[in-house]
């Protein structure tokens, strides 16, 4: 299997990438400032299960597809953009909606608890699958910790593939629990709040554009 001497070096690889905050990043900070502590969490758990599904299309092989075709690669990226402008306008459009009790028990959507946190969930799900820095870090980078000659390079992948998805998971729920603690904070005030809801709205749409604008153009 993987070497002591691989892991650690792909681990050292992995924190560089992901201490430069990301599309994920901003994604659970502006959806926490919007919505809320709990939100937050269940879109650091679907973006937790997004980006472990690219290390397995990887593992399977699906990885050099997205190195070689730009316009597989220019698809997906547009539809995470896309879903992320879609949050944003959501969130900015019901600003004035939210409060700090009701955001973070899901009770002023008016829908059980469990429902939202699902939808929560698949919403970051979407954006950890389309993420661009996520699938060129996997598709690229990943191969070349794997020991061809240990064998069994799916599960090696498999296995490196965990490292960078808990590092993200520590760092993500850390960045989340940060943002919500702030906006509880803030929003003791119905009018902050709502400054702060639309603040976490325009950060998606302008997270979403700059992500249809950067990224490979080769």
């Amino acid at each position: 299997m993987v070497s002591t001497d691989r892991l650690l070096a792909f681990a050292a690889m992995s924190l560089i990438v992901i201490v430069i905050p990301g599309p994920s990043v901003l994604f659970v900070i502006g959806r926490a400032l919007a919505h809320g502590r709990r939100t937050a969490m269940a879109s650091v758990l679907g973006n937790f299960l997004g980006s472990y599904l690219l290390v397995v299309a990887v593992a399977l092989g699906l990885g050099s597809l997205f190195e070689r075709s730009l316009p597989l690669f220019l698809a997906v990226k547009l539809a995470g953009a896309a879903y992320l402008v879609h949050l944003g306008v959501r969130a900015f459009r019901h600003r004035g909606e939210m409060t700090v009790g009701a955001t973070d028990t899901a009770a002023g959507a008016g829908a059980p608890a469990a429902r939202g946190d699902l939808r929560t969930v698949a919403d970051g799900f979407t954006v950890g699958v389309t993420n661009p820095k996520g699938i060129v870090f996997f598709a690229a980078v990943l191969p070349q910790f794997v020991d061809p000659a240990a064998g069994h390079l799916p599960a090696q992948m498999l296995l490196l593939g965990v490292i960078p998805i808990g590092i993200g998971l520590v760092t993500d729920t850390c960045w989340g629990l940060t943002a919500s603690a702030a906006r509880a904070w803030l929003g003791r005030s119905e009018r902050r709040l709502s400054l702060l809801g639309g603040a976490g709205g325009i950060a998606m749409i302008g997270l979403g554009v700059t992500v249809a604008a950067t990224g490979r153009s080769d």
